[in-house]
């Protein structure tokens, strides 16, 4: 049994959601400084939807409702947690202006 390119990209995929959804459980139950928290929330939040919007992709059957759903909703979804993500990053050291 070989391993192609899609069954390998979906091992990622499974890999990549896990990854995320301990970070956003991380993030609710463990964490308590809030700025922390809200950037677990979002990295988690980037993983599990590009994981999700790669499954989509790889995914031999046609398109149902929650796929489209899925599909439309996940990149603004990306697009919104990594603006927060660069919008919460640290600042540059005073040295480094």
């Amino acid at each position: 049994m070989t391993l192609g390119v899609e069954q390998f990209a979906i091992g990622i995929s499974w890999a990549a959601s896990g990854v995320g959804l301990v970070l956003w459980l991380w993030s609710w139950f463990v964490e308590k400084h809030p700025l922390r928290r809200q950037r677990l929330l979002d990295c988690g939040l980037v993983l599990i939807s590009s994981a999700i919007l790669l499954r989509i992709v790889t995914q031999t059957k046609p398109l149902g409702v929650l796929d489209w759903a899925m599909a439309i909703l996940s990149p603004l979804f990306i697009a919104a947690a990594l603006w927060r993500l660069c919008r919460t990053a640290c600042p540059p050291a005073d040295g480094a202006r």
